[in-house]
């Protein structure tokens, strides 16, 4: 194989560390996001709490994201997301919440459905997603039984 060439084993396990980078931070935003609803503001120490991680991890992540123009934050100050970050954890949310309801859908117990969800969602495909919407769509409901 040439230097040109790359292994379909390459190009799976460059997709999985590019779906890993995208991961944190769609983590990073939706948390953002959801703490600025219910509290108004986000600070590092509320990251840091949410996620799980020290504050020097939190501060880390947030220095990359800012750079790419997903959220704004000045030293010791509270965080905000830009209009880029909020689609994103739009989005985010959004694909959460039909990977979630699918599996509920199928008889996923409650607590295996959402810890899945949490693995599952920034790993599926587009076109996976959408034959989700499709099956949910035209699922019978119990008044159609």
């Amino acid at each position: 194989m040439g230097e040109s060439q790359v292994s379909p084993i390459a190009n799976q396990f460059s997709k999985t560390r590019r779906d890993h980078a995208s991961e944190t931070a769609e983590d990073y935003v939706e948390a953002i996001e959801e703490i600025l609803e219910t509290q108004g503001t986000c600070r590092v120490k509320d990251l840091a709490s949410r996620m799980a991680v020290s504050h020097v991890t939190v501060t880390r992540i947030l220095t990359r994201l800012a750079k790419e123009g997903l959220l704004m934050k000045e030293p010791y100050g509270p965080v905000s997301l830009t209009a880029a970050g909020r689609r994103m954890a739009k989005a985010s949310r959004r694909r959460h919440e039909l990977l979630l309801e699918f599996l509920r859908s199928l008889g996923v117990p409650e607590a295996d459905a959402i810890r899945d969800t949490e693995g599952m969602e920034h790993h599926v495909s587009e076109s996976t997603l959408k034959a989700m919407r499709r099956f949910l769509k035209n699922r019978p409901t119990a008044e159609g039984l």
